[in-house]
């Protein structure tokens, strides 16, 4: 059976991994498993986003799209409480770690939604749209989710994008720069860029 971290029902057998790791100066205990993105850790590149990011100076709530198992989303909403932290995923049982993670860590402003991109997010705006976008599901999926990000944000809302250069930066560059009209590179580490965009 041909399953990736992007699969909305995952069949493949449950085998529930735990990781203990700091982000953001505080210790984490989160579950993953099979079936969700970057099972084994952190992926390197999260981390990234995780210590990267900064707070926007609007208010409004924030998205972690393509949550997977809640690191991201966890940690900022862990740094900021006073932030209501929606984690979006359509993988059902990486959603399901994502609860069950944000209750283990004690992390109550969060709030954990299906959805494939923003099918169901209508209506909803953020101040900030987060993400590790799924690589692997290909340019279409990544760039919509982009396009997606940018009806969903407030106006000076910001899009963070952690992607690697070998994985299409360059390509993700260009389309947020053609969709905002702006993007920086915050930070670049082992090849991975850190992309920033205010929706302006």
């Amino acid at each position: 059976m041909n399953e990736h971290y992007f699969s909305e029902k995952p069949q493949t057998e449950s085998s529930p991994r735990h990781l203990q790791t700091k982000l953001r100066d505080k210790n984490y205990t989160f579950t993953s498993d099979t079936n969700v993105f970057s099972k084994g850790k952190i992926d390197f590149g999260s981390r990234v986003l995780i210590e990267t990011f900064e707070e926007p100076a609007i208010d409004g709530d924030f998205l972690d799209l393509g949550c997977g198992y809640g690191p991201i989303g966890i940690s900022l909403a862990g740094t900021y409480p006073n932030r209501h932290v929606v984690l979006a995923d359509v993988n059902e049982r990486a959603l399901s770690l994502a609860e069950k993670n944000a209750n283990a860590n004690h992390v109550s402003n969060v709030e954990v939604i299906r959805s494939d991109r923003f099918s169901n997010l209508e209506g909803r705006k953020f101040a900030a749209v987060i993400t590790n976008p799924p690589i692997r599901a290909g340019k279409t999926v990544v760039h919509g989710m982009f396009e997606g990000a940018k009806e969903a944000l407030v106006e000076n809302g910001e899009l963070w994008v952690v992607i690697q250069k070998k994985q299409g930066a360059p390509s993700a560059q260009k389309k947020i720069n053609e969709l905002f009209g702006n993007v920086e590179v915050v930070d670049k580490k082992k090849g991975y860029f850190i992309l920033r965009a205010l929706k302006i």
